[in-house]
């Protein structure tokens, strides 16, 4: 077991692998950038180090600022949370030359994964079901425009490096080829350092599904259930449940073996979520891997009692995977996850600023994940996120019961959050019978305009 582990990230995040490490009886190092001089991460880890200015570049995101605070440290491991290095292979591949452990899969993994189209090409060969698209990149209009043909219209152009919906465009016919073309490469190479384009069929009123996924050294996989993550704002995940409405335990099987399959096959290890669109029929395409844990991870938490980031840190320590009653992963009632973001609950733009008072939600089936307290201040250099809400429920009903319930305590001042968001989201007749999916928002949005024109 390791002795001493660097937490590579800030936040709520930071704070959740410390308390796992505390569980674990592993000692901690915070790194932290000057504007996070006062968080919890910082005062509650055993030790601390500054890496840096407040801008990710210069801190959470300086590779040898992070390997030199483990060196001086001596920390024998490094969790990166998620976002920031997270998913960056290289910074896997200096932790092993460098003699710490990385908490996650190997560098050679990453990388296949970050590439989206090599990914869906590899998932194809292992047998999980992909949409009809490109075999691999598009190099002009012209050769997008042929796969198109092929596939049929409406087509979504895709950075093969991409994610977070950023060098994505939609071509609805032959005519607007050559204009999304043009943009997707723009983003991607601006996002992503690479123009690289493939394209996929467009899957209209789809949902996105995720399963969870724990794979050990010895190859053995086990899938851990679905999240249902089709509440999004500008691709970007506000509102998760588990189980999805609408997928059996029958289709929950078959896709969690396929999984199982082909991830012991390719050689992953530790913890991972493959991503999924459902169509009408209840179709699933292999969307993406994450090669790291998610944001609502604990919605799964919740609904297996499985600790998912002990989980990473004893796989990662040469552990198998923890044993499941009768060898079937079995989902024990409801979870639902809301982010709560420092941002305008209508237009989405962003609300830094000091919080001036902060109440969370108790009783039973509820949870907040936070790093956030009373007079900290909310930072425009990151991620928007102040807390996440996870209640349980004995089914769905009881657990939109409680989520409302929660919401309702739950009190932010000082900024604007999407708790009001929220609040009508669990109001709404469709959200409430489980019959929505990737145009949810969009088409609630357009309620509102329509009610206030």
């Amino acid at each position: 077991m390791f002795k001493k582990v660097l937490v590579a990230n800030r936040g709520e995040i930071a704070l959740r692998v410390i308390c796992a490490c505390k569980e674990l009886g592993i000692q901690t190092v915070a790194v932290y950038s000057e504007a996070d001089a006062h968080s919890l991460p910082v005062r509650f880890a055993d030790e601390a180090v500054c890496i840096g200015p407040a801008r990710p570049s210069s801190s959470y995101l300086n590779i040898p600022s992070v390997i030199s605070a483990a060196a001086i440290t001596g920390a024998d491991a490094i969790h990166p949370g998620y976002g920031f290095l997270s998913e960056d292979p290289n910074f896997a591949e200096v932790c092993e030359t460098s003699g710490v452990a990385f908490i996650g899969p190997s560098p050679d993994l990453i990388r296949l994964m970050a590439d989206k189209s090599a990914a869906r090409r590899r998932m194809k060969e292992e047998g999980i079901p992909v949409l009809p698209g490109s075999e691999g990149l598009v190099a002009t209009p012209d050769e997008a425009a042929e796969v198109a043909r092929e596939v049929g219209y409406p087509v979504l152009l895709k950075a093969a490096m991409g994610g977070g919906g950023r060098g994505m465009r939609v071509a609805r016919e032959r005519s607007e080829i050559e204009p999304a073309f043009g943009v997707a490469r723009r983003e991607a190479l601006q996002a992503f350092g690479s123009e690289d384009l493939y394209l996929e069929r467009l899957v209209p009123n789809a949902r996105h599904i995720e399963f969870q996924i724990l794979v050990d050294r010895s190859g053995k996989a086990r899938h851990l259930g679905e999240r249902e993550c089709s509440i999004q704002r500008r691709y970007q995940k506000i509102l998760e449940e588990s189980p999805a409405p609408g997928v059996s335990p029958e289709r929950r099987r078959g896709i969690g073996s396929l999984i199982e399959t082909a991830l012991s096959r390719i050689g992953y290890t530790n913890a991972g979520t493959v991503e999924f669109l459902m169509d009408e029929q209840g179709k699933f395409y292999f969307l993406e891997m994450n090669t790291r844990l998610q944001v609502e991870h604990p919605v799964t938490e919740m609904v297996t009692g499985i600790d998912l980031v002990k989980s990473q840190i004893l796989l990662a320590a040469g552990s198998p995977v923890p044993e499941i009653a009768n060898g079937e992963m079995c989902l024990r009632g409801h979870g639902i996850e809301c982010r709560i973001n420092a941002e305008d609950p209508i237009t989405f733009a962003p609300s830094s600023g000091r919080i001036t008072s902060l109440h969370v939600p108790g009783g039973t089936g509820v949870r907040v994940d936070s790093a956030s307290y009373t007079e900290c201040f909310v930072h425009p250099y990151y991620d928007s996120l102040v807390a996440k809400l996870i209640v349980h429920g004995r089914n769905r009903e009881e657990a939109l019961s409680r989520m409302t319930r929660a919401l309702e305590m739950f009190i932010v001042e000082g900024i604007q959050t999407s708790i009001p968001l929220h609040r009508k989201i669990l109001a709404d007749p469709d959200f409430l019978r489980g019959n929505y999916n990737l145009r949810f928002l969009e088409r609630y949005q357009s309620r509102l305009a329509l009610a206030a024109g």
